[in-house]
């Protein structure tokens, strides 16, 4: 690990998910993705999640993974944590948190296992032989095929080197049930939870609500200034601040993104590149926003950044 300090210490602040850059012909730009990192950093990202859904961990061979997250780990030098994705089935999964951890990752971010829909035994049983296998503290992602019980999550809880919970499935009524089980039932356990939706920030009011005051921006990739106004009244309670950001840019950002199939990934990777940095384009089975779309997406950074200066007449 690249600091002494436990990792649950380190991540709070606004967490950076940056996206994996190519070239034109389609290989791995570490040169555009250390840029990218280093300007996350610079503007003032809490940890830094390399290689994770919006990095397109699908789309990476082990090879490629293991070279990203070490450049990621080189230009963050212990500023801030490293967490590495870490996903398929088990043996895969395993081999891609050794990997992580050669290159000098603080954690890793577990992704659902591929394509499966296991039961709560066949999930438990997933996680707890990675977090047997690495010295890397895990956070179990739920989504999609990985959507846990109370129960399973109580044992996630109590397992050594299991130390948070990331929810992008956005179901609040089990969150809650899952948080007050927790609490009630392996209270000496210090477990963490995230917001782990796409645009996290539009759901940011009804998590705060459940305790849940952490999560991923996708939007802090390509328009950190905005990203950061919004946390900073979030975590401030400067309500008005938030819902003129809800109400001129994230709702419309969500909207738009909602028009097309991979555009969680694809609109920020057009997005980072309005902003400057050529990230290039995303990889099969993904496909690229409609310009019309990126044009929609430029002039929605244009409205956010105005309304984060305050800008006359820019009120939604």
């Amino acid at each position: 690990m690249t600091s002494d300090s436990p990792l649950a210490a380190r991540l709070d602040g606004l967490l950076f998910f940056p996206v994996t850059a190519y070239t034109p012909d389609g290989a791995v730009d570490l040169a555009a993705f250390r840029a990218h990192v280093r300007g996350g950093i610079d503007a003032g990202a809490a940890a830094v999640f390399a290689c994770c859904g919006t990095g397109e961990f699908h789309a990476l061979t082990p090879e490629e993974f293991a070279d990203c997250v070490a450049a990621a780990v080189e230009e963050t030098a212990g500023r801030v944590p490293v967490i590495a994705g870490a996903g398929y089935g088990t043996a895969l999964a395993l081999r891609f948190a050794r990997l992580a951890h050669e290159a000098g990752a603080d954690g890793l971010l577990a992704m659902p296992p591929y394509l499966v829909a296991a039961g709560q035994r066949g999930l438990l049983r997933h996680y707890t032989a990675l977090a047997a296998a690495t010295p890397l503290p895990v956070i179990v992602y739920q989504r999609d095929n990985a959507v846990f019980t109370p129960a399973t999550v109580v044992a996630l809880a109590r397992t050594p080197g299991i130390i948070g919970l990331k929810d992008g499935l956005g179901d609040l009524d089990l969150l809650q049930r899952i948080i007050s089980a927790v609490r009630t039932e392996a209270a000496d356990a210090d477990f963490l939870y995230f917001n782990g939706l796409p645009t996290a920030e539009l759901t940011g009011p009804a998590y705060f609500g459940l305790g849940v005051r952490r999560y991923s921006s996708a939007v802090f990739a390509f328009a950190p200034e905005i990203a950061l106004a919004f946390h900073r009244a979030l975590t401030t309670g400067d309500q008005d601040t938030v819902a003129r950001l809800l109400d001129g840019f994230y709702r419309p950002l969500v909207e738009l993104r909602n028009r097309g199939r991979g555009y969680a990934v694809s609109l920020v990777k057009a997005g980072v590149r309005l902003r400057g940095t050529d990230v290039g384009e995303v990889r099969p089975p993904l496909s690229e926003p409609d310009p019309a779309h990126v044009e929609e997406l430029a002039a929605l950074i244009d409205r956010g950044l105005a309304l984060v200066a305050g800008a006359p007449g820019a009120r939604a």
